[in-house]
């Protein structure tokens, strides 16, 4: 009788880690307003287009769509802590295109990334670090301070990387900005419904990798 009562109970074990392993992981997107999907109907915007991806490769993923037009990395540490609610497992952080637009220092964009990732190590959030890089009219020296801000940062807090959020677009464009310009809304600044496709298939890998580490 005690066999059969330790095989069931066994049995309950295992059938309780397979409906565990079984549910939804929950991504938050925390981003600006190419995470947000800005002049695009929704279910062309880069949450939608990735939780479609994701769902085409088998992934149980409640992808959140946590990004804010116009924030700079400043904003998002602001909102990192209540955005980050219990239920939360992993976290693609995807800022920084505002800070270039405005011309803010790397150092204090540096500050508020460290903020982003302290509040997601102190939770246990597996992090996808999604990086920008600067354009050369800053000059040199701000270049090459920004652009190292990812990779350093990704190495510190022990994240995943992916090196730059444009990298599907700069794939498929090559050198020549003309080659893009099919890609981008009338601004020149977001990308169209086609664009964000190539921007998720290119990062899609790399969220799958997260989806993967968030289970650990």
């Amino acid at each position: 009788m005690r066999n059969l009562l330790n095989m069931f109970t066994a049995g309950l074990f295992v059938l309780w880690g397979a409906v565990a392993s079984a549910q939804p992981v929950s991504i938050l997107a925390l981003g600006d307003s190419l995470t947000q999907g800005y002049g695009l109907i929704e279910q062309e915007g880069f949450v939608p287009q990735m939780r479609r991806w994701l769902a085409e490769q088998g992934a149980e993923v409640r992808l959140v769509n946590a990004g804010v037009s116009g924030d700079t990395t400043a904003g998002g540490a602001a909102r990192v802590e209540w955005s980050l609610t219990p239920e939360i497992e992993g976290m693609i952080v995807a800022l920084g295109g505002n800070d270039l637009l405005r011309g803010i220092a790397p150092e204090v964009a540096r500050d508020n990334l460290e903020r982003i990732l302290e509040a997601a190590r102190a939770r246990d959030v597996a992090v996808l670090l999604v990086g920008m890089q600067a354009p050369g009219n800053y000059g040199a020296d701000y270049k090459a301070e920004f652009d190292a801000l990812y990779p350093e940062l990704a190495a510190e807090y022990d994240t995943l990387l992916f090196e730059s959020f444009f990298a599907g677009l700069q794939a498929a464009g090559g050198d020549d900005p003309a080659g893009l310009r099919g890609y981008f809304q009338s601004d020149g600044i977001h990308p169209n419904a086609d664009g964000v496709a190539l921007i998720v298939e290119a990062m899609g890998p790399a969220v799958l990798e997260l989806v993967e580490r968030a289970r650990e």
